[in-house]
């Protein structure tokens, strides 16, 4: 079953995209959001609040902390090796609370090879704690061609017992107001991660855990 959504759902304009995906690298062909994050030796000491382009950097080494708010796709904050880490603005992942997503995320390990690194979608409550997500995205390059895999699941949700009773459940991005999000990007040596947004949706729920999500 596929579904179409149509780019005026998550606003984004022409200029924000980039070409067509090659064929047989295993992302959608058509318009997308690229974000390349980018693993530094060094922590940044330059200030790049409102910084636009499509790169955040991140450390090559240990844990970097992407902040996540609701809007226009737009890199708010590209230093994320500093304690504030980086800020990246992304629509709604289930606007309508149905189960699909609005679009959806591919995401490759690109550089030289070896290296590898792990992100984890997390709620974080009114105290500040993280409750990650216990699905998460491992990535590793390796020889040769690098394809890109669908992980909308893990990049736009979070699985987590919110409530408490015995029962995971799986919370989108923005689905509950009562937390804040933000993607953990644990990095093992991991020179490049591309991230691509596409104008198709994923049913995010196959494991029919509860839904947690309001509209």
């Amino acid at each position: 079953m596929k579904r179409i959504f149509s780019l005026t759902l998550i606003t984004l304009t022409t200029a924000l995209f980039s070409v067509a995906a090659l064929a047989g690298n295993g992302a959608p062909s058509g318009a997308h959001y690229n974000l390349n994050l980018i693993g530094v030796d060094k922590d940044k000491t330059a200030n790049m609040n409102g910084n636009r382009g499509h790169r955040i950097f991140v450390k090559l080494w240990g844990k970097t902390k992407i902040l996540l708010s609701e809007g226009d796709f737009e890199v708010l904050d590209a230093n994320g090796t500093d304690s504030d880490g980086a800020k990246f603005q992304l629509p709604a992942a289930d606007a309508d609370c149905d189960g699909w997503s609005d679009y959806s995320v591919f995401v490759r390990a690109l550089g030289g090879p070896g290296g590898g690194a792990f992100m984890t979608t997390c709620l974080v409550d009114e105290a500040g704690e993280e409750l990650c997500s216990s699905e998460s995205v491992t990535l590793s390059r390796g020889k040769g061609k690098s394809s890109f895999s669908n992980v909308s699941k893990e990049l736009l949700t979070v699985v987590y017992d919110i409530d408490d009773d015995g029962d995971l459940d799986r919370t989108p991005l923005f689905g509950d107001d009562a937390y804040g999000y933000l993607w953990d990007y644990d990095n093992h040596g991991l020179r490049l991660a591309q991230l691509r947004f596409y104008d198709e949706a994923t049913f995010l729920n196959e494991e029919d855990y509860d839904y947690n999500c309001t509209e």
